[in-house]
C-alpha cells in the first residue's frame, strides 16, 4: 500500500543523510561564530521551523536560548503568498541587546522575511542574523541578507522535513518536490 505523501510526491530533491549532514555542518558554524556570546537567541518561525530548529539546536555548542514566532501570509489551502504578513505569535522573551538567529525553513521571495527583520530590528538586539535551511534566490523580490544557508534550491514547490502541503507531511525525514499533476487531480 502507497503511503498517504507518495500520491504528492514527484522527486526526493534532498535525502535524509544529506539533509543531517548539512544540518551539523551549519550547528558546528554557528558554534564557531557565536563562541564568544552566552547570549544567542534562536527564534524559530513556526511553523515550518521546527523541525530544522530542533535538529539544528542540537549541534549548536553555544549557549543558547529559543523562542518562538508565528507569522502568516498565506491562508489555508494558498500556495503562494498573499503579501499580507501578520504577527500571529509574538516572542515572550525580549530581544534588546542579545544575539538573534532567525531559523526559518525556506526563503522564497523574501517578504514574510523582510518583515519579521525588520520587526526585529526596530527592538534593537546586538545583533540580527539569519540562518535559512532552504533558499529559493531565484524567487527573492526584496534584499534579504542570509547569513547560514542549508542549500539552494530551483523553484520548485517542495514539502517535508517541516514544510507543509496543505499543512500536512511535516514529518517527513527529506525534502520533496510537489508533483503538481497530483495537485492538479484533486
Amino acid at each position: 500500500m502507497a503511503l498517504a505523501y507518495e500520491k504528492y510526491l514527484q522527486e526526493i530533491l534532498i535525502d535524509e543523510s544529506t539533509l543531517q549532514k548539512r544540518v551539523i555542518e551549519l550547528g558546528q558554524q554557528i558554534s564557531d561564530d557565536y563562541a564568544a556570546f552566552d547570549d544567542l537567541l534562536l527564534i524559530c518561525v513556526l511553523k515550518g521551523g521546527v523541525m530544522f530548529l530542533t535538529d539544528l539546536m542540537r549541534h549548536i555548542d553555544t549557549p543558547h536560548e529559543i523562542d518562538f514566532l508565528a507569522i502568516s501570509s498565506y491562508g489555508k489551502g494558498v500556495r503562494e503568498s498573499s503579501g499580507n504578513v501578520r504577527i500571529e505569535m509574538d516572542l515572550s522573551v525580549q530581544v534588546r541587546d542579545r544575539h538573534i538567529l532567525i531559523v526559518e525553513d525556506i526563503i522564497d521571495s523574501g517578504n514574510t522575511l523582510r518583515f519579521v527583520m525588520d520587526m526585529l530590528e526596530a527592538r534593537k538586539p546586538a545583533s540580527l542574523k539569519l540562518c535559512t535551511l532552504l533558499d529559493k534566490a531565484s524567487r527573492r523580490t526584496v534584499p534579504i541578507p542570509v547569513d547560514y544557508t542549508g542549500f539552494q534550491i530551483e523553484d520548485k514547490f517542495v514539502f517535508g522535513y517541516g514544510l507543509d502541503l496543505d499543512d500536512k507531511f511535516r514529518n517527513l525525514p527529506f525534502i520533496g518536490v510537489v508533483s503538481l499533476d497530483a495537485l492538479k487531480h484533486e
